[in-house]
C-alpha cells in the first residue's frame, strides 16, 4: 500500500472515532472511541516515521489517560440519558469557534503551503536527544500549559465528585 492510501485510512479512522466520542451518549463507549482515535493518531505518527511519539502516545495517553478517564467515569457513575438543550451562549460560542477554524483553514489553503521555521539546535531526527532538546526549549510553554490544563481537569473532577456525594446525602 502506498503512504497516501495509508494516510487516508488512518485519518478517516481517527476522525470517525473522534466524532463517535463527541456524539456518543454512553460515557464509557465514548472513552473507548477516544482510545481508538488515539491509536489512529499513533498510526499517523508511524507514517511520519516518528516512532517514539507513536509509542509515547499509545503508552501515555491511550494507556494512562484513558484508564484515568474510565476510572473517573465509573467513580462518578455517569449515565447516558436526556441531555439538556443547548443555550444561546453555547450555540454562539460553537459557531464562533467553527468560523475561526474555517477562516484559519481557508487562509492556509489560500497560501498553498504551511511554512514553519526550523529551530536552531540539534538536527531534527528521530533520536531522543533531539526530542528532549525541543521539548525543553522550543515547546516548553505548550507542555506547561497542557500540564496546567490536566491539573484543572483533575481539580474539576474532584469538585464534581464531592458535589455528587453531597447530593446523595440530601436524598
Amino acid at each position: 500500500m502506498t503512504a497516501d492510501l495509508m494516510f487516508y485510512i488512518f485519518s478517516t479512522f481517527t476522525v470517525a472515532c473522534a466524532l463517535a466520542v463527541v456524539f456518543n451518549r454512553n460515557a464509557v463507549n465514548a472513552a473507548m472511541c477516544f482510545l481508538l482515535a488515539l491509536v489512529g493518531l499513533a498510526g499517523l505518527f508511524v507514517l511520519l516515521e516518528a516512532y517514539l511519539l507513536a509509542v509515547l502516545l499509545v503508552f501515555v495517553y491511550a494507556g494512562a489517560v484513558v484508564a484515568l478517564f474510565l476510572f473517573i467515569i465509573m467513580l462518578l457513575d455517569v449515565r447516558g440519558g436526556h441531555r439538556p438543550n443547548f443555550t444561546k451562549a453555547t450555540v454562539f460560542s460553537a459557531t464562533a469557534a467553527a468560523a475561526l477554524l474555517a477562516v484559519g483553514l481557508l487562509s492556509l489553503h489560500s497560501r498553498g503551503r504551511i511554512e514553519a521555521a526550523l529551530p536552531a539546535g540539534p538536527g531534527v531526527g528521530a533520536d531522543l536527544k533531539s526530542y528532549a532538546y525541543q521539548l525543553f526549549t522550543l515547546y516548553l510553554l505548550p507542555v506547561q500549559i497542557v500540564g496546567f490544563m490536566l491539573l484543572i481537569a483533575m481539580l474539576g473532577v474532584i469538585v464534581l465528585s464531592k458535589r455528587h456525594e453531597g447530593l446523595e446525602d440530601v436524598k
